[in-house]
């Protein structure tokens, strides 16, 4: 069965949902989606390096005779490939960088995107990030002060608990079950008032190359 995309249906989707959450609360939410949160030519170089070492140990000890011209042309051209290679797949850049080294690379992006989008200067601080990182498989939900302090801590932990495991299944329809489960929360603990200005566009912010 083919995975859902991020694709204008699902933009389309999830321009709704936020409008929908929006007239229920004064929260303002801000959605982002991107392909990565960081470099990963490390992990590409370190595919490229190994696929290159076990060439070279296969024309040194090859029974087949080889120009030696040949070994240094055919090690750095599997170098190349090999980093290219791991450059356009996920599944290699997740196998060859470790948990803590994804984990933090997602939590930087969304700080930085916290501030870059805007969502640290809402009138009331009601700014709500939700941000997720399809290579890692990890969704990051980062709130302003006045979020904080109007909702039900043991409920916000439970809801960011829920969301983080629904950013293991990067796909539309699963990300917007969690953020129902959020627009619950929100509308019981920060319900819309009069004074309620849209501050930020409905629509997600898609970096998906």
């Amino acid at each position: 069965m083919k995975r859902a995309k991020f694709d204008d249906a699902a933009r389309e989707a999830l321009t709704d949902c936020v409008k929908k959450i929006e007239t229920t609360t004064d929260a303002e939410l801000v959605l982002v989606v991107r392909a990565r949160s960081g470099s990963y030519r490390h992990a590409d170089y370190l595919f490229g390096a190994l696929l290159a070492f076990a060439v070279l140990l296969f024309l040194l000890f090859s029974p087949f005779d080889f120009h030696q011209y040949w070994v240094a042309i055919d090690v750095a051209l599997f170098f190349l490939l090999g980093s290219l290679g791991a450059s356009r797949s996920n599944t290699l850049r997740r196998l060859l960088t470790s948990g803590k080294f994804r984990a933090e690379a997602v939590r930087t992006g969304a700080a930085a995107m916290f501030y870059e989008a805007g969502i640290a200067n809402t009138i009331a601080e009601m700014g709500v990030l939700i941000y997720l990182s399809i290579l890692e498989r990890r969704l990051e939900l980062i709130a302003d002060r006045g979020v904080l302090k109007g909702v039900n801590a043991l409920e916000w932990n439970q809801i960011l608990f829920d969301l983080r495991q629904a950013g293991r299944k990067p796909e539309p329809q699963v990300l917007l079950a969690g953020l129902e489960n959020l627009a619950e929360l929100m509308a019981k603990h920060l319900p819309a008032t009069r004074e309620n200005p849209n501050e930020s566009p409905d629509a997600p912010r898609f970096e998906l190359k």
